[in-house]
């Protein structure tokens, strides 16, 4: 075993293993707010509003640890890019998605995520390339991708295909946003979070005036308040904080995992809060894409393999 590999070997304990399913539960909610939030607001006021008391939270986070923000031109720069990318697109995309389609079905599209970051590593960087298992996976995830949006596309250009295809999106933006965010190695994960959130929602700011109309929407009732903090500050602050906490303790390649339990949580809590329903096709083409992201993540042949 080289040296390299050692991280991903970290040993998670049962306290990491339950922040992992943590993490999980809270990403998966924030589909559900998602869902929510639609039925009352455009979406890019919804994004503005999750980025921005999202950001606030992470500046009080700051100054309470004593953390200090590098006034670096060029690394602001890159900061904004991965707002950009990691924020802004990809906040948008989903829940104008998530108009149309429900908090599962858009959660297990959301999970070609690491597929597309495979795809796009290949290409853009020398130290990721695909492997016959993460081309298998990419092509499970690809067929699982199909079956849940080609029977939309075979009735015709309806809502759901057009829906799915923008959280699609979603995971491309994603993607480039995971090549990009190799740059900010050795820089403290917390402050790059803080700054790409304070990014965003100065991107978003003018774009709410442009594309909608923030000051005619309704006042919030409880529940679209609740589903604000929750997206804002649970799916997305806190769990910033979480994921690097358990990435520190457990290692990349465990907190990986979460990729996996994301939609079962999403899925779960869509159907309980907002009973939704899950078709066949659904079904199968999570199925596939889960199938995918095993094959990519290998662990599962290397075990099947040390038993023989």
């Amino acid at each position: 075993m080289s040296k390299s590999s050692l991280p991903a070997q970290m040993h998670a304990s049962p306290k990491d293993w339950f922040l992992i399913a943590l993490l999980a539960a809270i990403w998966g909610g924030s589909f559900l707010f998602g869902r929510i939030l639609m039925i009352e607001w455009p979406p890019f006021t919804v994004v503005f509003v999750r980025v921005f008391l999202a950001a606030i939270a992470l500046w009080v986070f700051l100054i309470i640890t004593s953390r200090k923000f590098p006034m670096d031109n060029q690394l602001i720069m890159a900061i904004l890019v991965m707002g950009i990318l990691n924020n802004v697109i990809p906040f948008s995309l989903i829940l104008i998605g998530q108009q149309e389609i429900g908090s599962g079905l858009a959660s297990v599209v959301n999970a070609m995520t690491p597929i597309w970051t495979l795809i796009i590593a290949n290409f853009f960087t020398s130290d990721e390339k695909l492997t016959k298992n993460k081309i298998a996976g990419i092509l499970f995830g690809f067929l699982g991708v199909a079956v849940l949006i080609g029977t939309d596309l075979v009735q015709g250009l309806t809502a759901s295909a057009w829906a799915q295809g923008a959280v699609l999106g979603a995971t491309i933006a994603y993607g480039f946003a995971g090549v990009w965010g190799k740059r900010f190695k050795g820089q403290d994960p917390i402050v790059i979070s803080t700054g790409q959130l304070t990014a965003s929602s100065i991107v978003m700011l003018p774009l709410i005036f442009l594309l909608e109309d923030p000051l005619a929407i309704s006042f919030p009732d409880t529940e679209m308040i609740i589903s604000l903090l929750g997206i804002s500050i649970l799916c997305t602050a806190y769990a910033y904080v979480l994921f690097f906490k358990i990435l520190s303790n457990a290692g990349a390649t465990n907190v990986s995992l979460v990729t996996f339990l994301v939609p079962i949580s999403a899925i779960i809590l869509g159907i309980l809060w907002l009973g939704e329903t899950l078709t066949t096709s659904n079904i199968i083409g999570m199925i596939l894409i889960i199938i995918g992201l095993a094959l990519v993540d290998g662990r599962i042949l290397k075990m099947a393999g040390s038993r023989r």
